[in-house]
C-alpha cells in the first residue's frame, strides 16, 4: 500500500493505556547516562529510589510507544527520525498509569524523488486525575514517498541558535555498550545491536538511537544549567543531524537567554554535529 494523504490523516489511536514503574524510571536514567559515578549523591537521586526518584524529562518520549504509523503505507527503510519535541504540564512522576491520544497532525509532500515530511503527536493524562502531563511530537521524514499527493510544505520552523559563544559546554561520554543498555527501554531495532545488519547499511557499528542522544541531551543539561532539579524541565525540542556511535563522546554547547536553554550537540571524535536546533524550556 502506497502512502496516502486522506488516510494518513485520518490515523488516530485514541485512549490507549500505558503503566510504568520505578524500574523503567532507573532502566532510562542509566541508559542516558546517570549514575556513571555510583558515588555521586546527585546522581543517585536518578538510579536509586532511597528518596522520591528523580525523573528524566526526555523519558516520556520512550513511556508511550504505538502503533499509529505501522501500516501509513511508507517505505520503512527510507525513514528518518527527524525531529522530536517535548511540552511537560508537570514534572513526570516516578510511576504512573498513563492514557495516550496519537494522531498525525500534519504530513507534506515535497516532490517524486525528494520525500515526504509527516507530523504526529502523543497527548497523555495521567489515569489517576486525567489532567494533562504532557505532550510528545515526532517529525518523521520518509524518502522513499514524495509524490503522494499532499500538500508542499517543510513542517515546523526550527529553533533558531544564537550567533554568539555558547554560555556552557558539556562532554559526556557514551559506553560501547550503551545501545544495547538503552534499547532496554522498549526500542528494540537490531540497528543498534547487530554488527553484521549495522554494516550491511553503511555504518561501521551498530548506532546509538537517535532518542539516546536526546535523553543524553537533556542529562547535560540537568547537569550543567539545573544543578540536577529535574523539575526545572517543561520543553525540550531537537532536531537530529547525524547518528552517534556508542562510545563517543557528545558535547552539549548551551546558551542561557531567560527560560529558554538553546542548545546544539556534536561527537567529539569525529567534530560532526548530531543534534541542531535544540530548545529547552525552563520553568518561570
Amino acid at each position: 500500500m502506497a502512502m496516502n494523504y486522506d488516510h494518513l490523516m485520518s490515523l488516530k489511536d485514541e485512549g490507549r493505556e500505558f503503566s510504568y514503574g520505578d524500574r523503567e524510571t532507573m532502566l532510562y536514567a542509566l541508559g542516558v547516562g546517570f549514575g556513571r559515578d555510583a558515588l555521586d549523591e546527585k546522581e543517585l537521586d536518578y538510579v536509586f529510589e532511597r528518596k522520591p526518584l528523580k525523573t528524566v524529562a526526555t523519558m516520556a518520549a520512550v513511556l508511550t510507544r504505538g502503533h499509529l504509523l505501522a501500516d501509513c503505507g511508507w517505505d520503512y527503510t527510507q525513514v528518518l527520525h527527524g525531529e522530536q519535541r517535548l511540552e511537560l504540564f508537570r514534572p513526570l512522576p516516578p510511576e504512573g498509569e498513563l492514557i495516550a491520544d496519537a494522531r498525525v497532525v500534519e504530513a507534506y509532500d515535497k516532490g517524486e524523488g525528494k520525500g515526504a515530511i509527516v507530523c504526529s503527536e502523543i497527548h497523555v493524562r495521567l489515569k489517576s486525575d486525567g489532567q494533562p502531563l504532557f505532550k510528545v511530537g515526532s517529525t518523521t521524514f520518509a524518502r522513499g514517498d514524495g509524490g503522494f499527493g499532499g500538500p508542499k510544505g517543510a513542517g515546523p520552523a526550527p529553533h533558531a541558535t544564537p550567533r554568539r559563544a555558547p554560555d556552557i559546554s558539556c562532554a559526556l561520554e557514551t559506553r560501547v555498550d550503551q545501545a544495547l543498555l538503552y534499547r532496554l527501554n522498549g526500542d528494540r531495532n537490531p540497528l543498534h545491536a547487530d554488527p553484521r545488519l549495522a554494516k550491511r547499511v553503511g555504518f561501521p557499528v551498530p548506532i546509538l538511537h537517535g532518542l539516546c542522544t536526546y535523553g543524553t541531551a537533556c542529562r547535560a543539561v540537568i547537569t550543567a544549567v539545573c544543578d540536577y532539579d529535574h523539575t526545572l524541565i517543561r520543553g525540550f525540542d531537537v532536531r537530529f543531524s547525524a547518528p552517534v556511535y556508542p562510545g563517543e563522546t557528545i558535547i552539549t554547547d548551551m546558551w542561557r537567554d531567560g527560560n529558554i536553554v538553546s542548545f546544539q550537540c556534536h561527537v567529539k571524535e569525529r567534530d560532526l554535529m548530531v543534534i541542531r536546533n535544540g530548545k529547552c524550556t525552563l520553568a518561570s
